[in-house]
């Protein structure tokens, strides 16, 4: 992306589903990795106190010394929360352990669900000449997820393509619904993409059918393969995108992120 076409304010996504294990942390990491391939400037925020996120990202927890615990619960400047990663313009603020009594330690907090919204809109965020900024919801829709949602434009939902994959959907999107109506008006869906995807397996199929019939556009074109790069490379602390950069998995996030791109360039 060139300067001139670098927005004013980065877009911010959050990468939510309450069911873990449907690749919410690997998207964030690979879509990153991809959107900065493609010339973007990009901020992972880890709202997941499993801090998957950060590990996935090379950021060792003795390294953690300023987490979103600190910028959540004291309030802390992004300047000091902010660390670079081994993927040149990727930085990540991370996450540990800490995180997980936040929404105990936030509820009496009357900005409890802005908290995350505010902080991403310090003034100094600016310095960062950021594009985009993907939040790392955690797996459950609890305060933490509502104040990703609250502080971004959009949600990104992974969808694993296996049997009961649409049952927990309508949870999430009666959140996201309660979430625009009483926090963030422009909330809306960035859209919905079919993870650990096989084409030789009838299931699979199916599910793509059945999602794309009960939510058309919604669904991305792009769908990310089941693909056994992308479930080594966190291993080695590298988004799949530099561990095997001509694999599948690589190729898809790839096209997520061109996708994701033009929709972003389409008038509203």
């Amino acid at each position: 992306m060139s300067d001139s076409s670098r927005p004013a304010q980065p877009r911010i996504i959050a990468i939510a589903n309450q069911k873990g294990g449907v690749g919410k942390t690997t998207t964030t990491i690979n879509l990153g990795a991809a959107l900065v391939e493609a010339g973007a400037r990009v901020l992972i925020v880890d709202l997941d106190p499993q801090g998957n996120a950060s590990t996935g990202l090379g950021i060792e927890p003795e390294d953690r010394t300023m987490t979103t615990y600190d910028l959540l619960v004291d309030n802390a400047p992004l300047t000091d929360v902010i660390m670079p990663t081994a993927t040149e313009n990727l930085c990540i603020v991370p996450a540990n352990i800490d995180l997980s009594s936040a929404d105990i330690e936030l509820m009496s907090n009357e900005k409890r669900s802005f908290l995350l919204h505010d902080a991403l809109r310090q003034a100094d965020i600016e310095g960062f000449a950021l594009d985009y900024i993907l939040i790392d919801c955690p797996p459950s829709l609890n305060l933490l997820t509502v104040n990703g949602m609250v502080a971004s434009d959009s949600v990104l939902v992974p969808l694993q393509s296996e049997f009961f994959a649409l049952e927990g959907l309508s949870q999430l999107m009666l959140t996201i619904r309660e979430v625009r109506q009483t926090a963030n008006r422009s909330l809306r869906i960035e859209g919905i993409l079919l993870t650990m995807y096989d084409r030789r397996n009838n299931l699979s199929q199916q599910v793509e059918q059945d999602a794309r019939d009960n939510l058309g556009d919604l669904v991305f074109r792009t769908v990310i393969p089941r693909n056994v790069r992308v479930s080594e490379a966190p291993s080695f602390a590298l988004p799949v995108l530099r561990y095997d950069t001509k694999s599948q998995g690589a190729e898809a996030y790839r096209a997520l992120a061109q996708e994701m791109v033009q929709k972003h360039r389409q008038p509203a």
